[in-house]
């Protein structure tokens, strides 16, 4: 992003996922999809082939003797490179640096506004996100699914929970350079209207959200109805939401 470099670091090769930093959402083969860079003296051991131009055109070049060899028979999910290279030369040096340098400010903002509400459970400035826990609000019956339930109930997309798996209870806070200063501090209102209630109606958090068509899975029966479809002893796994006058939950 112009900001550091990776092989001034001491990395060799580095992969760099293209979600989110450059647009891409994590599905749709966000997580793996982007290019793998190296130093110059692993450059003649890349898989091949390597694109490269030659006579002012982009070939394939199978010609590289000392090769580790095709690794897969395609170049991952080329419509996320696309877009990727698209926002890259939209955006242009300048222009990815200060999406990233707002990134970060988005989420140390964040993180200092609830600093108090959730647990912090690593110390100092974070870079692009930041993981919270929400074991303080274990003593009330409370868990991250319950905060990321309430959130939905009050028109926030939840984040990523229970990862990293080192950290209990933990919630991932990745808020982007485009949200705005009134949406991350709607996000910590809520925050803190979720921790208040947690500790003075847990029993209310247990069943939000109730605003949306969908609100609480019954996770044990899925996986039991999934379990008994893979032993033969049902005809087929319930995979799509019907209302309950059609399908008992």
């Amino acid at each position: 992003m112009g900001v550091c470099r990776p092989g001034d670091m001491g990395f060799d090769a580095v992969h760099m996922n293209l979600h989110k930093t450059f647009t891409t959402p994590h599905g749709g083969g966000g997580p793996g999809a982007g290019p793998v860079g190296v130093k110059a003296d692993l450059v003649p051991f890349l898989p091949t082939p390597t694109v490269e131009r030659m006579n002012g055109h982009l070939k394939l070049d199978f010609k590289r003797p000392q090769s580790i060899g095709r690794v897969r028979s395609f170049y991952g999910n080329f419509g996320m490179l696309v877009r990727a290279y698209t926002y890259i030369v939209a955006m242009g040096g300048d222009g990815l640096t200060q999406a990233s340098m707002d990134a970060v400010l988005s989420a140390n903002y964040l993180r200092k506004r609830i600093e108090g509400l959730l647990d912090l459970p690593h110390e100092g400035p974070c870079m692009h996100e930041f993981v919270a826990s929400a074991r303080n609000l274990a003593p009330n019956g409370i868990k991250a699914l319950d905060v990321a339930k309430g959130l939905l109930e009050r028109d926030f997309y939840a984040p990523t929970i229970y990862f990293p798996l080192v950290v209990p209870e933990a919630i991932m806070v990745e808020p982007t350079e485009t949200e705005s200063k009134p949406t991350l501090d709607a996000f910590a209102a809520a925050i803190a209207q979720i921790v208040k209630e947690a500790k003075e109606n847990p029993e209310k958090l247990h069943h939000e959200p109730h605003s949306l068509p969908v609100g609480r899975l019954d996770e044990v029966a899925t996986a039991r109805q999934i379990n008994a479809y893979l032993q033969g002893q049902s005809e087929d796994p319930i995979l799509r939401w019907k209302p309950v006058r059609e399908q008992p939950c």
